[in-house]
């Protein structure tokens, strides 16, 4: 697979990508809060089941930048999505601002150490997985790990990482790619064969 694209001028984020960047993190923000049904149904199965589906929770900055592939748009996604969920009156409130920041800034890290040139389903995995590893920051700072077992905490955050780069990281990917199919990136950026042959396995 192709997974490098040769550095494409007017990298600069535009006003046009901000305000398709906020509004793909809209749609996601409302995933986000309906996502809580989901997550909670897992809840009862076994010990920290939820985690199999919490890499939802870091589509944002993946998706994002994979359909506009500039610096930058994976911050402002993650921190855009979390404020829509706590518009709709997420349980979490305030604290989602501390995770987005954190998770949002440990995807577009992953992306810079690429240099924003690669857009394959494994960059998108490891900036899913350097999300969730962000997440476990703010779990820390508010207490939410102090009262697990060791097995039960490693099993829990080993989950989360699966799920991140699952979700986050390969099911953005897909979605990514069929989105390059109808093309409507070709209004978010120029759409070239090396764009395609870089979504291609």
């Amino acid at each position: 697979m192709k997974n490098t694209v040769v550095q494409r001028r007017g990298r600069t984020l535009k006003l046009s990508d901000l305000l398709v960047t906020v509004l793909i993190s809209i749609v996601l923000g409302v995933v986000y809060h309906f996502w809580s049904s989901v997550y909670n149904l897992f809840s009862p199965l076994f010990p920290q089941a939820d985690e199999i589906v919490y890499g939802m929770w870091f589509l944002a900055p993946t998706l994002v930048f994979l359909l506009i592939r500039k610096p930058g748009v994976a911050l402002i996604a993650e921190v855009a999505a979390a404020h829509v969920e706590i518009l709709f009156g997420s349980q979490w409130g305030i604290q989602l601002v501390m995770y987005s920041v954190i998770q949002g800034l440990a995807a577009e890290l992953v992306f810079a150490a690429f240099r924003y040139r690669k857009f394959s389903g494994g960059v998108a995995a490891l900036a899913g997985i350097a999300a969730a590893i962000g997440s476990v920051i703010p779990d820390i700072y508010y207490g939410y790990v102090s009262d697990y077992e060791t097995w039960l905490l490693i099993a829990k955050y080993a989950m989360r990482l699966v799920s991140s780069a699952l979700i986050a990281g390969y099911l953005a990917y897909a979605l990514a790619k069929a989105v390059e199919v109808t093309g409507v990136t070709s209004l978010l950026r120029p759409v070239e064969d090396k764009d395609y042959a870089a979504l291609e396995d």
